[in-house]
């Protein structure tokens, strides 16, 4: 199976478009929100110390992203959101800040060509080569998902995406809180279960119920949408984890703290493992409503994935973490 494509990771390098890099401290969020420490908390799910099996050796994982070799680590407490950063927060963030994303700055996103409308696709000139579902269309972003005819009024308790690696850092900076290392996105996703496939157990389906927004059809051409959703879902969509988190498993890909190796499992501590070293890419976890098991099946709890961090997609989010006082 590491023979098998990715779907999910289309990065700015991959196209030529003959412009200046964007400057993501062209709006520098050197505050926090106006609340205090203990309402940045709120709604927030405790996560408790302790130890968890994480990665894999199982066949199905693709041993070229780094997945194992799967290993006891142990985790300190920390507090995480139980879902998705929505269109409605990231706005409020927006809002607060007049923050402009890398995508803006850029002028383009990806997108995928199922979910861009006739008239968008008729101005489209570029997709890579190696992806070519993904589009590069002018004017996405945030707030026009599919381009610029495109708008987020009936998905404000969606997650926001084409949001970089580096607008993500400013969101948490805004917030007072941060993105999760890989370890703790992990941990907190396996809700207690260990050596589980999926945050609810080893079963795609439980009682013939779908558990997850991913590619229903024959990628990349046909997506029925028979778990309720052909792009993304709200962000409370399906049942949650253990730990009352909800989408960890497919919807949008989330972007992680750490750098990305597929050494990880082999050169970072037992005790709350995270990668710094700069390696030029940023991991990404839990998959997407793009991933599918004949082709890209990383919608696993162990399956890693990553992109630049000025790349932005369609497919890909964040949430956030906080430490937890003692």
């Amino acid at each position: 199976m590491d023979t098998q494509k990715s779907c999910c990771a289309a990065s700015r390098t991959q196209v030529d478009l003959g412009r200046d890099a964007a400057s993501s401290t062209q709006v520098n969020i050197d505050r926090v929100a106006d609340t205090n420490s203990s309402n940045k908390l709120e709604g927030m799910i405790l996560i408790p110390d302790g130890e968890f099996h994480m990665g894999t050796d199982h066949g199905e994982g693709f041993p070229s992203d780094g997945e194992g070799p799967i290993r006891k680590v142990r985790m300190r407490s920390f507090y995480i959101s139980p879902y998705a950063v929505t269109n409605a927060a990231f706005k409020a963030f927006v809002d607060d800040t007049g923050f402009i994303t890398e995508a803006e700055q850029y002028g383009w996103s990806y997108v995928f060509h199922l979910l861009a409308s006739d008239d968008v696709k008729k101005k489209v000139t570029n997709a890579p080569q190696q992806v070519p579902w993904w589009l590069v269309v002018e004017g996405a972003y945030w707030a026009r998902p599919e381009g610029e005819d495109s708008h987020i009024e009936d998905r404000l308790d969606h997650p926001v995406v084409h949001i970089s690696w580096n607008d993500a850092e400013q969101y948490c900076r805004w917030a007072g809180q941060r993105l999760p290392t890989e370890a703790e996105w992990e941990y907190a996703a396996r809700g207690g279960l260990e050596r589980k496939t999926y945050p609810w157990g080893d079963l795609l389906k439980q009682d013939n119920e779908h558990q997850c927004n991913i590619w229903q059809g024959k990628f990349p051409d046909k997506n029925h949408g028979s778990d309720g959703y052909v792009g993304t879902a709200p962000v409370h969509a399906y049942k949650p984890n253990g730990y009352g988190l909800y989408n960890m498993s497919g919807n949008v890909w989330e972007w992680c703290a750490d750098s990305f190796t597929p050494e990880y499992h082999t050169v970072t501590e037992v005790d709350n493992p995270f990668f710094s070293k700069e390696t030029g890419k940023k991991s990404m976890r839990g998959g997407s409503y793009l991933c599918h098991q004949s082709y890209c099946n990383r919608y696993r709890l162990a399956a890693r994935s990553s992109n630049t961090p000025d790349s932005s997609t369609g497919n890909c989010g964040f949430r956030t973490v906080a430490d937890a006082t003692v």
